[in-house]
């Protein structure tokens, strides 16, 4: 796969193009997406509170969505698989209200939706899927702040919503938290030099 993220041209999400994914990887990808699955829904049918699958089932379906939408810009697909990941993160949550990195998937869904054009949100309502854009940010603070896998994934999707906001403030700050916690990681340096671009323009 050769995605490269860069955060200041997430603004410019509809016009992303369709990225190349290498058959052989993708089936490695699919393969093991459905063997971490099957695992799940077998401690399920022991217990369906079981938190571990419950997370298993949530992050399976927020892969497959990521990878519909950002790698082979599926977007009907995409909103299928995230509408899933929320359904399987308010299991996960209900079974244990402590496990804050399940409020990253209903986040990202909520807030996607909640972005899109009023006639595109009436058509999804219509079919079971609603967005709220600010709730959404609100879920994607909740896990940058206290979960304990995904927190630096939610901080990083929280700046690319400030930058998609224009909020460049609060886009810096996470910016800033993300290179001092990743040193080695040059991404982050380099959409800092990208907002200082755009700031004095």
């Amino acid at each position: 796969m050769c995605w490269k993220p860069s955060f200041t041209k997430a603004i410019r999400w509809a016009a992303r193009k369709k990225y190349y994914a290498d058959p052989a990887q993708r089936l490695r990808f699919e393969q093991r997406l459905d063997r971490a699955e099957q695992m799940a829904k077998s401690r399920l049918s022991r217990d369906s509170r079981d938190p571990d699958a419950l997370f298993a089932m949530t992050l399976s379906n927020g892969l497959r969505s990521d990878f519909a939408a950002l790698i082979e810009k599926r977007n009907l697909a995409s909103l299928h698989y995230s509408k899933e990941a929320s359904t399987w993160s308010r299991q996960l949550l209900a079974a244990d209200p402590t496990c804050y990195d399940a409020h990253l998937a209903s986040g990202v869904s909520r807030y996607i939706i909640g972005s899109m054009a009023a006639p595109v949100r009436w058509v999804l309502r219509l079919r079971g899927v609603a967005g709220d854009k600010a709730g959404g940010i609100t879920e994607l603070h909740t896990t940058a702040e206290h979960g304990h896998l995904l927190a630096p994934f939610a901080r990083i999707l929280l700046a690319i919503a400030y930058v998609r906001d224009k909020d460049f403030t609060r886009a810096r700050e996470f910016l800033l938290g993300l290179q001092h916690e990743f040193p080695n990681n040059t991404l982050f340096g380099r959409e800092l030099a990208r907002l200082d671009t755009n700031d004095s323009r």
